[in-house]
């Protein structure tokens, strides 16, 4: 018979990835045992954010084979974000993308003349890769 706690342990970083954007309007609506496999249902609203997702799900297991999930993106590709005090490009990326070797993409999303040059308060659009 599964366990919830360990399967939930075992999943750990895909809940914490999910919580992660919380402030971007991901929710976790449900964490539970559906037979032998962990029930994990939630709402993210891009694409963006679902990819981040999926990378967390694979690093867990590749087959994600004791996974039931039910992960809806709300809105289009691309999130938009607005820049909060202390960011640069560099660190926005590390967030969504899990990596800060992306800023040129999200540069290129916003038509920036010069990326070191964003301010608090800006709203970006954040591609997906």
């Amino acid at each position: 018979m599964a366990d919830l706690q360990q399967l939930r342990q075992k999943y750990a970083p895909v809940i914490a990835t999910i919580q992660e954007f919380a402030s971007d309007g991901a929710t976790l609506d449900d964490v539970s045992l559906n037979g032998e496999k962990l029930h994990l249902k939630a709402s993210v609203p891009s694409q963006v954010i679902a990819n981040r997702v999926w990378d967390a799900i694979k690093a867990v297991d590749p087959q994600f084979s004791d996974l039931h999930h039910e992960i809806v993106t709300a809105g289009a590709g691309d999130q938009t974000y607005t820049v909060k005090a202390g960011e640069n490009l560099s660190r926005i990326s590390k967030h969504f993308y899990g990596s800060a070797n992306h800023p040129q993409k999200i540069a290129e999303a916003n038509s920036l003349d010069n990326p070191d040059l964003i301010k608090v308060g800006q709203k970006l659009v954040i591609p997906v890769l």
